[in-house]
């Protein structure tokens, strides 16, 4: 894990690559929780039988499925600390370039874009990328923009 100790600290690892996290095996099981408490139960991520037939061959895991990781993995390859806050701001930019089939192995890898100084503190943008093992493409590209407060 990398630890960065204090803005100055964050600033100085702009353009850096901070690291990755460990694998994670998406499962039904996982699926059906995210699919419980978001509402969301569409057939492609809940029914094994009828995605069987479609166009994935099995169940795929919801995008924001795949997105609300990011804190997980952050919390494994990187720490700031030196900070009196850290706040989720919000997301510059999020696409799904490949979906994630059931039983997938997923990991983040987070790279410092940016880091600016404001009246309410410093706004930090994360790059993010979900990578599926074993393809090219990555399921997640995401933006995370943190609001640090000294």
């Amino acid at each position: 894990m990398r630890e960065l100790k204090g803005i100055a600290a964050v600033e100085a690892a702009v353009g850096e690559e901070l690291g990755s996290s460990e694998w994670m095996t998406i499962n039904q099981g996982t699926i059906d929780a995210f699919a419980e408490s978001t509402g969301d139960r569409q057939w492609i991520h809940v029914d094994p039988q009828r995605a069987a037939a479609g166009a994935y061959g099995s169940t795929i895991a919801h995008g924001f499925l795949t997105l609300s990781l990011i804190p997980k993995f952050s919390a494994e390859i990187f720490a700031i600390e030196g900070v009196s806050m850290r706040v989720n701001y919000g997301l510059n930019k999020v696409r799904f370039p490949q979906p994630v089939p059931v039983d997938s192995r997923v990991r983040d890898t987070a790279t410092v874009r940016e880091a600016v100084r404001g009246t309410s503190g410093t706004q930090v943008i994360i790059g993010h990328v979900i990578e599926i093992e074993g393809t090219d493409r990555p399921a997640c590209i995401a933006e995370m923009v943190l609001l640090l407060v000294e």
